[in-house]
This record gives structure tokens, C-alpha cells and sequence, in this order.
């Protein structure tokens, strides 16, 4: 037990002193898509241990020591002890030693008790077995086989057997508690080669795996200067991009206004075209249509000039119709409107700049940005990158020069010999453990026999006693039963001081070893004694850091430590190795960063020579808003154009004419104004219908109404139109002249932190890795609990604890099992004598008792 102590203590102290210790199991994700991350190392043994159903008695002996055991942890006595202060063989007049020797009693006074209790039963129960079978040799203390008759007789004969059952059950409950605890701790010394070789692979794989985890981090730095080489070689988009983007809210709606600009332009000539030709073909139609209405008209007048006409009631006919004729009459004047050539001419000679080309050039100069920059930033792109590479050097250097793994393959074979030397003897602790095994059960054996004894008496004596028998005549079963009681009597007064003995040792060693190691180390008080300054070395401050750097002023305790390896913190941290070796030093996360953000600093990207539209673009601009387009009087042609072709309506005219022409008689003024009827639906269809459709009557969506109506739309507010697109264009110029730069250079630092992003997480990463990750110790923390909580605690002294308990209860009550069954053996045994009455009924009456 010592030596695997010792071991781990080593072990512990040698990862400190020679490993610089690297970090396991973390996962850091960087910029973007940029993800580190850490293989996980697994090990075999577990980091609690259960006793099973058997911890719920550990746990009864748990209390009974709590009881026996109620002082806490003696911390002051024990640092005393460990500082050497407390020496009773020179200074034990010394008034402090004499109230530290009675601190130590006050603290072990309940061990004390029970261990004198123990020892006066070592001592007395010899004696008192001698002196009593010397009195039973005399014929004394009820070796005289003369039983007196009693009339309670009968109640004591019960009551002892009763007391003596119950009194065995409970010596049977305390030699079941010695054999489960004899063979528990048989079974889990077996398990200890096991626990063993699970522990040392586990360090194995501590110490296999840190140089595998710090090459593995080392080589993620491929990874991570990949991810930027791609960013840097996108530099159009990423850079570029982001520079156009920056601009384009700004830029892209003015160069929209100008494109939508220049389209005006071309649809305005185009509706202007198509107003102009339309009013020429409305002026011909018109000037037709009043024709034909005046060779109608001329037509009628001729007919009513007819001398049917002058007789009535003809004449009254004729008089209506020639009052109408005026209704047939042109209701338009199209030729009072003026030509639209004039505007036309100015659109044609603004036209005859490209604007819409103008813009697109504009355009291009925009969105040639991103190619500038890439071309612009060719050579420093290529000194970032020769960076990066420097920097991939300067990391592997550093994994070269962290000494770990000599170090640690020095310590693995300081792991193999210690392995050896475990299992070289580990067969003697086995076989010892098998002598203590026997042993256990030859106690165990020599209880069980003597309560056996005891349950044959019991069972010999109860079926065998006949109440009708005298104590001289009681039959054989009986007699063996008194004599089982009596050999059980026997038995127990030779084996019992021998059974106390071992149970006062293993108390006191148990007891103590419970409360001042198991107990201690659970709540981790003992590790607050070990680290008291100056205790173990009375030159140090802190032992621990005294034994890794020769540095006791550094604050490193054993618990800090073994915290630490439970949390599965790297050794580095845990043991403050940056004392030794710092690592920070080596891994300037600034300095590295620093030389990619110079390159960065020195880039210079040159975008001062966008023009989004040049002079003769301006120049269209504001002739279009001097083509007097919206100067045009539309109102005048929307009026003309609203009017009907005709005054009236010619088919209404014409039915009537024709209803008029039917109550005239017949002839030849009759058939003449029927068929001027058929003429003017005949007008009214071909040339009104269609003169209509292309003025605003008609369904057709291209009337010229429309389009002028359109016109007058788009031309309006044309001046203010081109000035606010001018503005918008002279804003964004300005924008590009004066902001550039400012944007240049803020995308430019973005860029550059987000390629300095990489490393900078990547050296972090390496950084907390290695500090807190790489080699943690937690199987260290476990091999140390496998030690002291599961080997020494729960294998050993927990079995053993409970041995002595089952052991010790049973030998206890073995002082009143053989009272009871000295006294019911005399109910039992056939005696050698008995009273003798003369008076009938007196023996009637004893008859009857018995």
C-alpha cells in the first residue's frame, strides 16, 4: 500500500518537474468556418467506485465509528506531528507536548475505551474461565449435579432458553457480517491486479498521448493557413466585394435615375412620334369626313329643292329637314392644332448622344472595382502569404522546442518499473491475503461452533425435556443438550479472549485509518494539512512547488493539484508549469498577429478615376430639359381631341331622316332621302366610327388621346426630374471622391481581421490547448483515488472494519450466551441427586411444578 502511494506521489511530482503540459479535449471554432477541434481520449478505469449491496453495512460500521469516533479531523495535531514537534522520547516534560499528549488522548479517547474494554476482556475472561472451571471442579458454582427444586423452575428454565435463542441470533448475525466481510475482502483483493493494470494504462495513454495531441495541434496550423490562403485568393470578392458593396447604395440608385432617364428620352421621342403621325392621319380624316358631310348636305339641299316640296303638308316635311341639315356639320378643328415637329427635332439632336451607353460606361467603371483591387493588392497579398508561411515555421520550432518527450519517455519507464515491481509482488500480497483469509475463517469457524453448540443445546434440550421426569430420570436428547450448552460454555471461555484480541487490533487499526486517512481524504483534509507551510520542509512555504521549480514561494498546493486532475485540467495549468517553462513567451499571439496586420496596413488600393457620367452626359441631361417637351400646351390638344367627330349623331339623324322620308308619298324625293339616309350610316360607319376609335372614344388602348394624355404625364416636371438626377449624380460622385478612401481603408481592416481572425483564434487555440487541455491529469487523480479510496479504503479497510464488527458483536455476546447456558444446562443434564419428599402431596405438588 506504501509503495502504490508512493508511486502516485512520484508520478505526480515527475509530471510536474519534466512536462510541460498540453492541453486534450477542446474544441474552439474560428472565424467563419474555421472549426478546431481535438480528438477525445477515453480511459479505462472509472472515476467512482460503488461497494454494492454490502456498503449499506460498511455504512452501519460507518456510524458506529462516527459514534465510538465524534472529534473532527485533529489538523492541528497532525501538522504538529508531521512538523516533528511532538517528541516524547527527549521534551516530554515540555509543557506543550504534555497538552498535545492530551489533545491526542481527548481525540482517541473513544478508541481508547473500547480498545481497554477490548483488553480487560482479553485479561479477565481467561482468568475468569480458569477460576470457574476450578469452582466446578469443587462441585461449586453449579458443578454439583444436585438440582434444587424451585417453584418458578419452569419461568427460568424458558427465560434462559428464550434470552440464549436471542442471544445466539444476534452471534449469528455478527458471524455472517465476519464471513461476508472475510470474503469481500478476498474477492476485492483479487481485483486489485486488475484495478492495477487499468490505472497504469491509463497513464499510458496520458503520457503516449500528449506528444500525439501536441502534433496533431501543431498540424491544424495547415488547416487554418489554408482557410486564408483561400480568402486571400479571393480577395476580388471578398475585398472588392466588399468595398462595392459598401458604395452601391450610394452609386447604383443615381446611375439607375440616369438609366431611367436616358429611357425617357427614347419613349418620349417615340410618343411623340406616334402623337404627331396620329394628329396627321386625324387631320386627313377629319378634312374627309367634312367632305363627304358636305356632299350629303349639297345632296339634300338638291333633293329639297324638289317641287313636291312646296305642297303641303310636304312642304311642312321638307322645312324640318332642312332646319337639320346644320346638325350635319364638322364638330372638330384639327388643323388648328400646331405640329410637334419642332420638339421632335430638339429629341432627335439629344438623341444623338448615347446616353443609355454613357451610363452603361458608368456602370463598368463601378463594378470594375473588385477587379482593381485585386489587381492592385497582387504583392501584398503575396508578403501576407509569405507571412503566413513564417509563421507555420516559427509554430513548428516551438512544438520542437517544447522538451516534453524525452522527458516523458523517461517517465514511462520509470511507469514499467514500478509496474514490475507491482506485479513481482503483488503474488506475495495475495498469498499473505490468503493466510489472512484462512484465518479470517478459522475465527469465523470457531464462532459458528460454539453457536452451533449452543443451537443443538437449544434444540436437544427443548424436544428432549419431559416435564414429568425427575431431574434424576430426565431421558438422553435432554442430557446431550445440557451438555452441547455446557461444551459451547467451554468453548467460549477458551476462544473468546483470543477472538477479542484480534478484534482489538483490528479495531485500532481500522478505527484510526478510517477517521485520519479515508475520512480526511474524502473531503480532502488531509491535502489541506499537507499543504501547511512549512510542514513538511521547514525551509519551504509550499512543498509542492519547492519539489517542481525549487521555488517554495509559488502558491501550488496538493489540493489546487488534485482538483484540478479531477476537473481534467492539463498538467500545465494544474502545476503552474509557466514557472518552468512559459509558454505565452514562446506563442506571442501580438506578435504573430502584429506581422500580418502590418502587411495589411501597407496595402494600398487606388480607386479615384470612377466617373459615373461624364460631360457630354451631363450635357444631354440638361438639353433634354430644355427640349420644352413639358412646355407643350397639351390642354389644347386634349380639348380637340375630347369633342365628337360629328355635331349629331349620324344614325339617329339618318333614321330620323328616313322615318320623315316614309310618311312622304312616293317618288322621287322619297327614294332621294332614303338613300342620303343610307349614305350617312354609311359615313357614320367607315369614316366617324374609326375617326373616333383614334381619338378618345374608342376602345383601342393606342388612341392618340391617350398617348398625349401620357405625354403630358412624363413631361411634366420634367426640369425638376433632370436637376434631382443631377443631384442625385453629383451626390454620388462626391460620395466616391471624398468617402473612398475612408471605405477603402475600413473594408481593408475588416479583411485583414478577418485573415488575422484565423490565426488568431488558431494561436489561441493552440495556446489554451496547450495550458489547459494537452495531458490532463485527471487518470493521475484517479489513479490516486484507485490508491487511497478503492484500494486502501473500500477494499481493505472497509471489509476489515466490518470484520471486526461482526466479530467483536459476537464475541461480546458471547459473556451472556454462556451465562445462559451454564444456568439452562442445569434444566437439561441428567442429575446425580434430587430432593426427596416424604409427604405425598409435597410430591404431587413437585411433580405437578415440573
Amino acid at each position: 500500500m506504501a509503495l502504490l502511494l508512493g508511486f502516485l506521489l512520484l508520478l505526480l511530482l515527475e509530471l510536474c518537474g519534466n512536462t510541460l503540459s498540453l492541453g486534450s479535449r477542446s474544441s474552439t471554432k474560428g472565424t467563419e468556418v474555421l472549426e478546431l477541434e481535438l480528438p477525445a481520449t477515453n480511459y479505462e478505469t472509472k472515476d467512482s467506485y460503488k461497494a454494492g449491496p454490502i456498503g449499506g453495512l460498511f455504512q452501519i460500521v460507518h456510524i458506529f465509528l462516527r459514534v465510538v469516533q465524534p472529534n473532527d479531523f485533529p489538523e492541528d495535531i497532525l501538522r504538529k506531528i508531521l512538523q516533528k514537534k511532538f517528541d516524547l522520547s527527549t521534551d516530554y516534560e515540555k509543557p506543550e507536548n504534555v497538552v498535545l499528549t492530551l489533545k491526542i488522548i481527548y481525540y482517541e479517547i473513544g478508541v481508547i475505551i473500547c480498545a481497554v474494554l477490548g483488553l480487560l476482556f482479553v485479561i479477565l475472561m481467561p482468568l475468569v474461565g480458569f477460576c470457574f472451571g476450578l469452582c466446578r471442579c469443587c462441585n461449586k458454582c453449579g458443578g454439583e449435579m444436585h438440582q434444587r427444586q424451585k417453584k418458578n423452575g419452569p419461568f427460568l428454565r424458558k427465560c434462559f432458553a428464550v434470552s440464549l435463542l436471542v442471544i445466539s441470533i444476534f452471534i449469528s448475525i455478527g458471524i455472517i457480517y465476519g464471513f461476508v466481510a472475510n470474503h469481500h475482502l478476498r474477492a476485492q483483493i483479487e481485483k486489485t491486479r486488475k484495478l492495477a493494470d487499468s490505472n497504469f494504462r491509463d497513464l499510458r495513454t496520458l503520457l503516449n498521448g500528449a506528444p500525439a495531441e501536441i502534433s496533431y495541434i501543431l498540424s491544424q496550423y495547415t488547416t487554418t493557413k489554408e482557410k486564408a490562403f483561400s480568402d486571400l485568393d479571393n480577395v476580388k470578392s471578398l475585398l472588392g466585394g466588399g468595398i462595392h458593396e459598401q458604395l452601391r447604395p450610394k452609386v447604383i440608385p443615381a446611375l439607375d435615375d440616369i438609366k431611367a432617364m436616358a429611357e425617357a428620352i427614347k419613349e418620349t421621342k417615340e410618343a411623340l412620334l406616334n402623337v404627331n403621325n396620329t394628329l396627321k392621319e386625324l387631320k386627313k380624316s377629319s378634312a374627309q369626313l367634312n367632305t363627304s358631310l358636305s356632299d350629303v348636305k349639297r345632296d339634300l339641299e338638291q333633293s329639297l329643292n324638289d317641287p313636291m316640296c312646296s305642297a303641303p303638308p310636304v312642304a311642312t316635311t321638307c322645312n324640318n329637314i332642312r332646319t337639320s341639315l346644320s346638325q350635319l356639320d364638322d364638330n372638330t378643328n384639327m388643323d388648328q392644332l400646331p405640329s410637334l415637329d419642332k420638339p421632335i427635332d430638339k429629341i432627335n439632336d439629344i438623341l444623338q448622344t448615347n446616353l443609355s451607353s454613357l451610363v452603361q460606361q458608368g456602370y463598368k467603371s463601378f463594378n470594375d472595382i473588385p477587379e482593381m483591387v485585386k489587381n492592385q493588392t497582387t504583392d501584398i497579398i503575396s508578403d501576407v502569404k509569405s507571412t503566413l508561411n513564417s509563421i507555420g515555421s516559427d509554430i513548428e520550432s516551438i512544438g520542437e522546442q517544447i522538451p516534453i518527450q524525452d522527458q516523458l519517455s523517461n517517465f514511462m519507464g520509470y511507469i514499467n518499473d514500478t509496474e514490475t515491481y507491482i506485479h513481482r509482488n503483488l503474488p506475495t500480497l495475495e498469498e499473505y491475503d490468503s493466510y489472512r483469509w484462512l484465518g479470517g475463517l478459522v475465527v469465523c469457524c470457531l464462532l459458528t461452533l460454539v453457536v452451533i453448540f449452543y443451537y443443538l443445546g437449544l434444540l436437544c434440550g427443548t424436544c428432549g425435556y419431559d416435564r414429568n421426569a425427575t431431574p434424576t430420570r430426565r431421558g438422553c436428547v435432554s442430557n446431550t443438550g445440557g451438555i452441547f450448552l455446557m461444551v459451547g460454555a467451554g468453548v467460549s471461555f477458551l476462544i473468546c479472549w483470543i477472538l477479542m484480541t484480534i478484534v482489538v487490533l483490528t479495531f485500532v487499526v481500522g478505527a484510526n485509518v478510517e477517521k485520519l486517512l479515508c475520512e480526511p481524504y474524502q473531503n480532502r483534509k488531509l491535502f489541506q494539512v499537507l499543504d501547511t507551510p512549512y510542514l513538511l520542509n521547514e525551509n519551504w512555504k509550499h512543498y509542492l512547488s519547492g519539489m517542481v521549480f525549487n521555488k517554495p514561494d509559488i502558491n501550488l498546493t496538493f489540493e489546487q493539484v488534485y482538483s484540478d486532475c479531477k476537473e481534467n485540467k492539463g498538467i500545465y495549468a494544474t502545476l503552474k508549469l509557466e514557472n518552468s517553462y512559459n509558454i505565452s513567451e514562446h506563442l506571442n499571439i501580438q506578435e504573430h498577429a502584429g506581422n500580418i496586420s502590418n502587411d495589411f496596413q501597407n496595402m494600398k488600393v487606388n480607386i479615384d478615376n470612377i466617373v459615373l457620367l461624364d460631360e457630354a452626359g451631363r450635357k444631354n441631361l440638361m438639353d433634354f430639359s430644355f427640349s420644352g417637351i413639358d412646355a407643350i400646351n397639351y390642354n389644347i390638344y386634349l380639348a380637340e381631341l375630347s369633342k365628337t367627330p360629328t355635331k349629331a349623331n349620324l344614325l339617329s339623324f339618318a333614321d330620323d331622316l328616313e322615318v320623315k322620308a316614309n310618311h312622304l308619298p312616293q317618288g322621287s324625293l322619297k327614294q332621294s332621302l332614303k338613300n342620303n339616309a343610307q349614305t350617312i350610316r354609311t359615313i357614320h360607319r367607315s369614316e366617324v366610327i374609326p375617326l373616333e376609335q383614334s381619338m378618345k372614344y374608342g376602345k383601342a388602348r393606342s388612341s392618340v388621346y391617350q398617348s398625349i394624355k401620357e405625354l403630358q404625364q412624363k413631361s411634366s416636371g420634367l426640369g425638376m426630374k433632370v436637376t434631382n438626377t443631377l443631384s442625385s449624380l453629383d451626390s454620388a460622385q462626391d460620395f466616391l471622391t471624398t468617402r473612398i478612401s475612408s471605405v477603402i481603408v475600413e473594408e481593408s481592416q475588416k479583411y485583414g481581421n478577418t485573415i488575422v481572425g484565423y490565426f488568431e483564434r488558431y494561436l489561441q487555440w493552440v495556446k489554451i490547448s496547450i495550458t489547459d487541455k494537452i495531458a490532463a491529469c485527471k487518470p493521475v487523480a484517479t489513479a490516486l483515488d484507485s490508491a487511497v479510496d478503492v484500494f486502501l479504503c473500500s477494499y481493505i479497510i472497509d471489509p476489515m472494519n466490518l470484520f471486526w464488527f461482526g466479530i467483536g458483536k459476537a464475541t461480546v455476546f458471547l459473556l451472556p450466551a454462556l451465562i445462559f447456558a451454564v444456568k439452562l444446562a442445569k434444566y437439561y443434564r441428567r442429575m446425580d441427586s434430587e430432593d426427596v419428599y416424604e409427604d405425598s402431596s409435597v410430591l404431587g405438588i413437585w411433580h405437578f411444578t415440573l
